[in-house]
Order: C-alpha cells, then structure tokens, then sequence
C-alpha cells in the first residue's frame, strides 16, 4: 500500500525545479512584456499556468526587438 507519506518526497523532485522554471521564465517574459506595452500577452502571461510554455513563446516568437543603436 503506497501511502502519501511515500509519494510526496518523489513529487517534490519534480514540483520544485518546475517551479523555478516557471517562475524565471515567467519574470522575465513578463517584464519584456511590460516593458514593450504589450498588455495582452502580460495579461495572458499572469493569469494563465502554463508551467514556462506561454512564457518561452512569446519570449521566442513575440517579444519586440530592441533597433540597434548607431554609433
């Protein structure tokens, strides 16, 4: 018989660095969203869990570019 004094320590191995990564990936997805006024994608971002998926999308595919500053 599994016990949940049993499960809980192996679940905790994987919880934690979820965690973590969603928290990165979600803080700095948030604030290029934030920074850019992008308003949707920072309302999106805070309200859904997506454990990083939703965060790492828009960081690959639809943060706006900084332009290249001339010298």
């Amino acid at each position: 018989m599994i016990t949940g004094n049993y499960i809980f320590p192996k679940v905790l191995y994987w919880l934690v660095p979820l965690l973590i990564f969603e928290l990165i990936f979600k803080g700095i997805a948030l604030w290029k969203a934030g920074r850019s006024n992008q308003l949707y994608w920072f309302i999106a971002m805070l309200i859904l869990n997506t454990l990083g998926v939703l965060p790492i999308i828009y960081l690959l595919f639809f943060q706006k570019r900084s332009q290249p500053t001339s010298d």
